[in-house]
């Protein structure tokens, strides 16, 4: 006797022209819920952090974060493989989380990470408790990191030196750039990660390194890593631009941090959400390691494909990432900056988390066709790994908005 077929799921989705369309659900991909092969990639996932919806904190004013579900999830990363990049961008960095919440985050992963031999974590010092102005100082700055650096190499983490707003504000020329990272990197107690964010995820750090022209950008970014090469593990970057990233890497020095000085340097670790699948395969010149925000929703594919990647299996790892593509571009378009809203969204489609609410209520700052169309693309990437579950949720969603499916 055959066993029944079950009912493949459909719902109704709304579309830019004010529609409902029927969409059916394809089945959720089988991904191991372990990492199964280790990486021959530096796999670092930018984590979000979980919002505690019960907190009578105004969310505009003050974060409320629920501590319990925010380390779960780095749990649910660190036994796919992956690193977790802490307290950065991803977590609302500067867009609703304070300085002193991110240094709590960053103590209670270092500590829960402790439970997974091999994990590893590297944690966002930037200025963020400095607010940007024509009168902040460039010793303020310096100072500002330095608090940074020390609380979290205190805590045991290692720095991701983020790029700094007040910074941005307050050089006049690109050699304050080369006096603060060099100030900076040469005290670290660790070869440092530099994240270079562009201003499609921050307006405020247009003209970073002291030109808007990214090309000119680029060779002030160079000077300082070839004159602090000793300390600096690898750079983040995040311009959405795979010639401005391939060029970049090839220019990297060599003898970098000093867990890679004997093999490849100093590593390019892409940000690039819209070309990632490529950049981390290589070329015949190289490759990118990775530190990505969009891991935080495909952590289960993008360990999947970076375990066929280390066996050489590029079919495979392509078959995998290639349909996570057109998802990550839809997550990170422009306004670019409200991607968290997106990842947010997913996981709680997901099951990570018992609601869709960012801190400063950034759950808004995406409209429901968006949201919609991420689920579709999830939904066709295999991401969705209980459909019944997200389609519950996303009706509730489409209730809220008066959409009735």
């Amino acid at each position: 006797m055959k066993a029944p077929q079950r009912t493949a799921l459909t719902i109704k989705l709304p579309t830019a022209d004010r529609r409902l369309t029927n969409y059916r659900l394809s089945a959720p991909r089988e991904f191991p819920t372990r990492q199964t092969q280790a990486f021959n990639r530096v796999a670092y996932a930018a984590a979000h952090v979980v919002a505690d919806p019960w907190s009578a904190n105004e969310p505009w004013l003050e974060p409320a974060i629920d501590w319990n579900a925010t380390i779960a999830f780095r749990r649910h990363l660190w036994s796919l493989g992956f690193g977790v990049a802490e307290a950065m961008d991803t977590a609302q960095r500067g867009a609703g989380l304070d300085w002193p919440s991110a240094l709590e985050l960053i103590r209670r992963s270092i500590a829960a990470a402790r439970d997974f031999p091999g994990a590893f974590l590297a944690a966002g010092a930037g200025t963020d408790q400095l607010a940007p102005g024509p009168k902040v100082t460039i010793d303020q700055v310096i100072a500002a990191y330095e608090q940074q650096f020390a609380a979290i190499e205190q805590a045991g983490g290692r720095v991701v030196m983020m790029a700094s707003r007040a910074l941005a504000a307050c050089t006049s020329s690109p050699d304050d750039y080369y006096r603060v990272y060099t100030k900076l990197l040469q005290q670290a107690r660790e070869p440092v990660i530099i994240h270079w964010l562009g201003e499609m995820f921050d307006p405020a750090l247009a003209g970073y390194w002291g030109y808007h022209d990214q090309d000119k950008a680029m060779e002030v970014a160079l000077a300082v890593i070839r004159a602090n090469a000793a300390k600096i593990d690898g750079v983040k970057v995040s311009l959405l631009d795979q010639r401005k990233e391939i060029e970049m890497r090839r220019r990297l020095p060599p003898g970098g941090g000093e867990d890679s000085a004997a093999s490849r340097g100093v590593r390019m670790y892409t940000g690039d959400d819209y070309n990632f699948a490529a950049l981390i395969e290589g070329d015949e010149a190289g490759y990118s390691d990775a530190l990505l925000g969009i891991f935080d929703a495909i952590a289960p594919a993008a360990s999947a494909a970076l375990a066929a990647l280390a066996q050489n299996d590029r079919a495979r790892f392509h078959e995998v990432l290639a349909p996570t593509v057109p998802l990550s571009r839809h997550l990170f378009s422009a306004p670019t900056r409200f991607y968290k809203t997106g990842l947010v969204f997913l996981a709680w489609l997901n099951g990570h988390q018992d609601h869709f609410v960012l801190l400063g209520g950034q759950q808004s700052a995406r409209h429901i066709v968006h949201l919609a169309e991420a689920f579709r693309l999830a939904d066709q990437a295999g991401l969705l790994r209980d459909p019944e579950l997200a389609c519950s949720r996303l009706r509730q969603l489409l209730a809220v908005h008066g959409i009735a499916d």
